[in-house]
């Protein structure tokens, strides 16, 4: 797993969210804060 340091970019990545829609870190460049939060759940 990749490190990542304070007051630097983070590298883009894509994921689903939970309606199955893809989500891309860099379609948020340019705003000011994000905060993505990454929940599973184990049953």
């Amino acid at each position: 797993m990749a490190s990542i340091e304070s007051n630097k970019e983070a590298p883009d990545f894509e994921i689903k969210d939970f309606t199955g829609d893809n989500f891309k870190l860099s379609n948020f460049r340019g705003k000011s804060n994000i905060l993505i939060v990454l929940n599973r759940v184990f049953i």
